[in-house]
């Protein structure tokens, strides 16, 4: 088994570099596979997100479906999947960034009560205890 980086994976989806885009894709051909499939852990999804909004420019609902889209692919292991899919439907709805999504949840997945954040827009969700 192996783990794959975010910037692998940014290579891998979006095929904007001609030496590295290829190179990638030949990785994840061969290094993940259903039986061995490459983990992806909280923070490279973290950062997928973060990359797809801020330095290309996709759009919310592009960049939920292509979490959905590997969420289901049975060559990536996904740490904490249940998580990450409870993380994927508030972003979706609009109201959360995926990674206060996926803090929240994953605190409240081990036993939290509330996750304390000064974060305004964290704070919406039920996960989150505004503290003022």
């Amino acid at each position: 088994m192996k783990g794959l980086d975010t910037n692998v994976l940014v290579r891998f989806l979006v095929q904007d570099d001609k030496v590295q885009g290829p190179l990638a894709a030949a990785c994840v051909r061969e290094a993940c596979t259903p039986d061995a499939p490459c983990v992806l852990n909280r923070i490279v999804l973290c950062e997928l997100v973060w990359v797809l909004e801020s330095a290309y420019g996709y759009a919310r609902p592009t960049v939920a479906g292509v979490i959905e889209r590997i969420l289901r692919t049975q060559e990536f292991a996904i740490e904490d999947v249940d998580v990450a899919w409870a993380a994927l439907a508030a972003y979706r709805d609009g109201g959360v960034d995926f990674a206060d999504a996926l803090i929240g949840r994953g605190n409240r997945a081990a036993g939290c009560a509330a996750t304390l954040t000064f974060d305004r827009k964290a704070a919406a969700p039920d996960d989150f205890e505004l503290l003022s």
